[in-house]
């Protein structure tokens, strides 16, 4: 019991001062051009926000590109077509300056910050490749992550993805917000799955399919998302999706712990003796 109100105790003053530290930092926000405060406000208001690399016009997308379908190209093939449930494979690529440059430009950041409401960190970028599956689990289940308290997602389709590949899916914050019902129906089945997260059917219980929100789109699609306020999945698939996932938190960020994947030995890292010219140059 002593335990128990001792870590209450802890929680609500790391709380106080994570409220403390927002309002400090409300007047240090960097200023947004117009069209870059709708992508806040579209994360404020539904938790994803949809466009495209071309809309968002950064001068490094070309060699993001170029070195993501690079490293593609070396993924080896996945021997994994006898499996009943076909994990993604996935490389960390946070220390390739084409990822990370990208994902350090000043645009995005100001963006971030303005979002979190606090200085941010870029935690990196994994490269991914998701293979069709018949049944849920996984990042295939309904969940939400844990990182922080407030965080940013950026997925980059490499592939154009329709529904047969998968694409990302949600549900507005609206229909699952606090002040609603659903929040505590949803929190509940996510408990009861010990937060690994919950199936179409059980979300059916509490969501109808027709109010949840897929993401397709083609290569070149950007979704950024707060994946620990929306309720998110990929979709079950049939043929395979290629993307990238950029993701930031504050700084520090409540679960440090859980960052540590987006940069350590994880997941396969490239070769770095294997690198592309573009990646010399821009050293």
């Amino acid at each position: 019991m002593l335990n128990t109100i001792i870590n209450k105790i802890s929680e609500l003053k790391s709380e106080l001062g994570y409220k403390s530290a927002l309002l400090n930092h409300a007047g240090k926000l960097p200023a947004l051009e117009e069209g870059d405060r709708i992508i806040v406000n579209a994360l404020k208001r539904d938790g994803v926000y949809v466009t495209t690399l071309e809309e968002l016009g950064l001068s490094s997308t070309a060699y993001l590109l170029q070195a993501a379908h690079t490293q593609l190209s070396r993924m080896s093939a996945a021997n994994n077509s006898h499996l009943t449930e076909r994990l993604p494979q996935i490389y960390t690529v946070t220390d390739l300056p084409e990822f990370s440059q990208w994902g350090r430009e000043q645009k995005l950041l100001n963006i971030i910050e303005n979002y979190i409401g606090l200085p941010t960190a870029f935690q990196g970028v994994h490269l991914r490749k998701d293979f069709p599956n018949e049944n849920q689990f996984g990042t295939l289940l309904w969940h939400k992550d844990s990182e922080d308290r407030r965080m940013v997602k950026i997925i980059i389709y490499l592939t154009d993805v329709e529904e047969k590949h998968g694409p990302f899916e949600y549900v507005p914050l609206s229909l699952t917000s606090l002040s609603t019902l659903n929040y505590y129906r949803i929190y509940y089945k996510l408990w009861r799955s010990g937060y690994i997260g919950i199936t179409d059917e059980q979300l059916k219980e509490v969501i109808p399919a027709h109010k949840w929100k897929s993401c397709p789109g083609p290569a070149g699609t950007v979704i950024f998302t707060d994946p620990k306020t929306a309720l998110h999945h990929g979709t079950l698939r049939t043929e395979e999706r290629s993307a990238l996932f950029f993701v930031y938190t504050a700084n520090p960020p409540k679960r440090p712990e859980l960052c540590t994947q987006y940069w350590d030995d994880t997941f396969a890292k490239p070769e770095l003796s294997q690198e592309p010219d573009s990646v010399r140059v821009l050293r």
